[in-house]
This record gives C-alpha cells, structure tokens and sequence, in this order.
C-alpha cells in the first residue's frame, strides 16, 4: 500500500505526474504532498493504534483522487481508462476503509465501500468480455488456454463483485480476488517488468500488489452475512 500509487507521484522530466483536473492549469508540486501523504498512510497501517485514521485518509484520497482527477478525463464508464484510472484507486480506497472492520467504522461507511467494492469487480469482470482477445494475449505463453482463464477471471470478478453486494460468501471471495491478484503479479506484472524495464510498469506492479494485499487483509473479519 505505500508503494501502490507513490510510484507514479514522483517528478521526472519524461513523466506526466499527476493527471490533472480539467479545469485546473497543471500544479506539478501537488505531486509531492500527495506523495507524502500517501507514504505516511501506508507506514500508518502498520501500526495498530493508526490503521482507522490512515484507512479513513487513505481511503478518502483514493476517492478524491479517482472523481476529482479521472472522472472528468474518462466519462465513459466501460472504456479501459475509466476501468483503470477511476476504478483502480477508488477499489484500493473502499478496501482501506474496509480494513479496520465494522466495529472501527461507521456502518454507512462500511456498507457503502462494500458496495463501491463490488461495482467495481463488477465492472473489471464486464471488462473481461469486452477485450477478451486483448486480455488473453497478456496471459503468458507458458500457461495453456488463454481464452479459457480469461472468462474464467472475468466470471470471478463479477461472482466476487456479487458477492461483497449480497454479503454471501464473502470471506470467500475476498480470499479467491487476493489470489488472482497474486497470481498475476508473479506471473504477468514482475515478469513484464523484468522484461521491458519501463518505470511505468512498477506503478501497475504495486497497484496489484496493494490490491492483493487489500482483499487478503479482509479475510479475518469479513462475515458471510448481509450489513
């Protein structure tokens, strides 16, 4: 979670910083609060006395970062923009404030990142079917049956997404969405980077990452009951 989106907040003379609002001219220093800010999150998480204050910040900033600074740019809801630059951030900042628990939060809170949680796996699942052809030929060529684990994949995300909707097997589906994360970070996303030695791809790196880690640390306190 502290590298997930950090990556893409530093400066360089080749790299736009951050998107920027539309109608706001280009601030290339908000780069380095929202930087810190997001580093101090992550190392907050560690602690426990921290987590709800970090999870809330965290997850606030995800939120502002994905309406404020993506939604203007994509308004199309089912193009891969929208998909990754608002539906990215905005799934890492309902998990955050999932991560203290119902206890630690308020119930409209919790009941709201649940459903913003499930659009979203909803939609990466849509998204699936939409390229298929485009998402199969990232599959490595090591691993038979492109087209099968592609809709297999895409089936998940929209079960998981029904899932966190219905409070039904949600525990379940936190554990199954965290180990497709972490499959693909071991064997797509580090490869990927290995191979092309973009900077770019460590952001799509930690951003899968923090989303393993995201679902996986929902497990322990997920019920199997409708909130």
């Amino acid at each position: 979670m502290i590298c997930s989106y950090v990556s893409s907040h530093s400066l360089g003379p080749h790299y736009k910083v951050v998107p920027v609002i539309p109608w706001v001219p280009a601030i290339p220093s908000l780069a380095y609060p929202v930087g810190a800010i997001l580093i101090l999150c992550g190392a907050s998480l560690l602690f426990q006395r921290s987590v709800v204050v970090s999870s809330i910040t965290l997850g606030v900033l995800m939120l502002l970062c994905g309406l404020a600074f993506d939604v203007p740019r994509h308004p199309n809801l089912m193009s891969p923009e929208w998909r990754t630059n608002v539906l990215e951030p905005i799934a890492i900042g309902r998990l955050a404030w999932l991560a203290p628990g119902l206890g630690c939060i308020p119930r409209w809170l919790y009941r709201t990142s649940r459903y913003l949680l499930a659009f979203a796996l909803i939609v990466f699942g849509i998204a699936h079917f939409q390229v298929l052809t485009f998402i199969a030929s990232l599959v490595p060529g090591w691993i038979s049956w492109h087209r099968f684990w592609t809709v297999f994949f895409g089936v998940a995300f929209i079960s998981a997404g029904v899932s966190f909707a219905t409070g039904f097997l949600q525990r379940w589906a936190a554990l199954g969405v965290g180990l497709m994360f972490a499959l693909w970070t071991v064997t797509i996303h580090v490869p990927s980077l290995l191979t092309a030695q973009d900077p770019d791809k460590w952001s799509d790196v930690f951003i899968v990452i923090a989303l393993w880690g995201g679902f996986w640390g929902l497990v322990r306190d997920l019920r199997d009951r409708k909130i």
